[in-house]
């Protein structure tokens, strides 16, 4: 396998890491923004594989790869998507990033396997370092760090692992997504409930200045009976107004929980989308929804959410990750270790 450090690449990550404008390798051949732009101005039905710059990026060969098992529906297709989320998981999302124009055809076709997981994994690299992220102000937000709130020009996320821009990773995935937002929008009628979720955890990663993405959730929020769906869909219109405020969404989670007639999964996922929408104590009744509802069986089950299963850490459920650090952020991180012993 080649040492991806020997690539013109590294010598930019290299430059950029010892002080260099961003802004002077802006629009070139390792942006892959750039690089992304120009692949969804082409024809969604040509698509060359092997045409892209892969060796680019860090990884490169190892996703192009990863797509090519995807697109033939190869037998190591799961190892594929691993191949894909690993990445992400490990800081390293620009290869993952050029690789999301080649996976939306792939998720968006009825007749191809593992179009759930591919749609998890397509929207990875949209989100910065949101695995273990579980606080108020952390869950949710695809910026590195909630505390920056400049205009979304991408360049205070830092850098990956590798020294590539991060926010160059995100910013590429998320126009992506938001491009493709209507060839995606069908999947959340999508028939497979699987399909739906992923589909609605994809789709809180595009840019939504004219509403649509959110006006889709809640048209088949209204007309879903899933109850696993409907939570993911709330979580989903919670995201989106993260990035794009709409006070009548905050309004909206707030009647989800309070509301006993909806499934407890419902009730929780609004609780806690709730939760990362405002600034405000959690009022007592939220509290009291959240001691009745989510048992332990609960919490678990609700890994099979993809924002919970990424908050998930230390052996901890991410549901249950969420209530500690929103609502008991005074109770110390668990511990995974099997040497240390409980008091």
């Amino acid at each position: 396998m080649r040492d991806w450090r020997t690539d013109p690449a590294f010598a930019m990550c290299r430059a950029l890491v010892d002080g260099a404008d961003p802004a002077s390798f802006a629009g070139g051949a390792f942006d892959v923004r750039a690089l992304v732009a120009g692949i969804l101005s082409g024809a969604r039905s040509g698509l060359l594989l092997d045409a892209a710059p892969w060796g680019n990026f860090p990884h490169g060969d190892e996703v192009r790869k990863a797509v090519h098992l995807l697109r033939i529906g190869d037998d190591l297709a799961r190892c594929a998507m691993d191949v894909l989320g690993g990445l992400c998981a490990n800081d390293s999302r620009a290869a993952a990033a050029l690789a999301v124009p080649f996976l939306i055809p792939i998720a968006t076709d009825a007749q191809r396997p593992h179009r759930a997981a591919v749609l998890a994994v397509l929207s990875g690299p949209a989100r910065a370092r949101h695995f273990g992220v579980a606080s108020r102000d952390g869950l949710l937000l695809h910026r590195t760090d909630p505390r920056r709130h400049a205009s979304d020009g991408y360049d205070d996320y830092g850098v990956e692992v590798t020294g590539y821009p991060a926010g160059w990773s995100v910013a590429a995935a998320r126009a992506a997504i938001t491009a493709e937002a209507p060839a995606l929008l069908p999947l959340l009628n999508d028939p497979a409930p699987a399909v739906r979720i992923t589909a609605a955890y994809a789709l809180a990663t595009a840019a939504d200045l004219d509403h649509t993405v959110r006006t889709a959730l809640a048209a088949r929020f209204a007309a879903e009976h899933d109850a696993m769906v409907r939570a993911a869909l709330l979580l989903a219109a919670a995201e989106i107004t993260r990035a794009h405020a709409h006070p009548p969404t905050v309004r909206w989670l707030r009647e989800r929980w309070q509301d006993r007639t909806e499934a407890p999964e419902v009730r929780l996922a609004a609780t806690v989308g709730w939760l990362c929408l405002t600034v405000q104590p959690a009022p007592e009744d939220l509290h009291q929804t959240i001691d009745t509802l989510a048992t332990d069986e609960r919490a678990h089950a609700l890994d099979a959410l993809p924002w919970m299963n990424a908050a998930a850490g230390s052996g901890e459920p991410g549901l249950r990750r969420c209530i500690r650090c929103m609502l008991h952020c005074e109770e110390p991180e668990p511990s995974d270790d099997p040497w240390v012993l409980s008091p």
